[in-house]
């Protein structure tokens, strides 16, 4: 019995221990796929570079402790856009990384890499274009994503309005890729942009998309389709995903433990003129923007400072009952030790 009883006790400890420690999730995207072949030039063909790019990336992604890699496709498949917004969303997603080859009529070189957002000229609004116009190849599409027509602008500016929360942090990664495809390939960088892409809109975190280069240039087209090309494009989108989620680390706030209860006290559930109740999710000394993507979706999102911390509180109700609600989303967000604390007067009263 005791022996059984040290069994349970250790199986529950550690299953607790691994639902705190959500894992980084990386979902990584191939373009186009089955019947979609993408851009082909010669025998470069665009589905298959992505996909070869996204399976090294993604081994490699898997030898680092706390990562988490999710494909939206790992053979030649056709996969709707909206259901690889739905597989990234499914997997609780920290990250979504699209990637795909770029072609033009000239010899053009260069990488590109996106975020949603409005399109800033007509160069960016084509590329767009392109890859939007996969839906066509779609049953029913015009139902699927509400009227929504490639070909027109102001279909376009209406979805990039949607993950508004996001474009600081998909900014950001797009950034680090872009510099490392500059400073680590041969492959001249062509900047970060903003353009409407549907795969980027279905998407709940921060997104990016990837041109990774022309196979339409001959020096570049033959860099991509080698396996040694393939496998440097890869190490550059893993390294700026570990870059990225150091960033990331570095910028986080961590949770603090409930205060003593020493002192004046008020009952939980007790109504009093002037007493709120809020969540407390955590602590830190940055300051960070009070996004949902810097504390794991959760929104509206207050912050205090209290000496060198700054203290963030989730919810803000005279209804304990409320406020109850609001803990037990904190903690299925990832705040296992949030509590709930009362404020009167602007000064912090602990719940007994």
């Amino acid at each position: 019995m005791r022996i059984l009883f040290i069994f349970l006790f250790l199986f529950f400890s550690s299953s607790l221990l691994v639902q705190a420690q959500k894992p980084f999730v990386v979902v990584l995207d191939a373009g186009h796929g089955g019947k979609d072949p993408g851009k082909v030039a010669k025998n470069y063909i665009e589905k298959d570079i992505a996909l070869s790019i996204v399976l090294l990336a993604g081994n490699k992604l898997k030898e680092f402790d706390g990562i988490e890699v999710v494909y939206t496709r790992q053979k030649d498949v056709f996969i709707e856009l909206k259901q690889r917004g739905k597989i990234a969303n499914d997997a609780n997603g920290d990250l979504f990384v699209s990637v795909h080859c770029n072609a033009h009529n000239t010899p053009v070189s260069g990488s590109e890499t996106y975020a949603l957002g409005v399109h800033a000229n007509k160069q960016n609004f084509e590329v767009a274009k392109q890859e939007n116009s996969v839906i066509f190849l779609e049953d029913n599409y015009q139902e699927k994503y509400g009227g929504f027509d490639p070909n027109s602008p102001e279909s376009v500016i209406g979805i990039t309005l949607l993950q508004e929360e996001f474009l600081d942090q998909s900014l950001s990664l797009a950034s680090i890729v872009e510099s490392k495809f500059a400073n680590e390939l041969n492959i001249p960088s062509r900047g970060v942009k903003q353009a409407g892409f549907v795969v980027l809109h279905q998407t709940n975190m921060p997104a990016i998309l990837i041109e990774t280069g022309f196979i339409t240039n001959p020096k570049e087209g033959e860099f991509l389709n080698s396996k040694t090309g393939q496998e440097k494009v890869a190490k550059v989108i893993v390294d700026a995903v570990l870059a990225y989620k150091k960033n990331l680390e570095q910028n986080t706030v961590v949770e603090t433990a409930k205060p003593k209860q020493t002192g004046d006290t008020v009952a939980a559930g007790k109504k009093a003129e002037g007493l709120v109740y809020k969540v407390q999710i955590a602590a830190g000394s940055n300051k960070l923007a009070l996004k949902p993507y810097n504390f794991k979706g959760l929104k509206q999102v207050e912050m205090e400072k209290a000496g060198n911390l700054y203290k963030y509180y989730y919810g803000s109700t005279a209804d304990y009952n409320v406020a109850t609600k609001k803990l037990a989303e904190a903690k299925k967000s990832g705040y296992p030790s949030a509590f709930i604390i009362g404020f009167k007067d602007g000064k912090v009263v602990p719940v007994n």
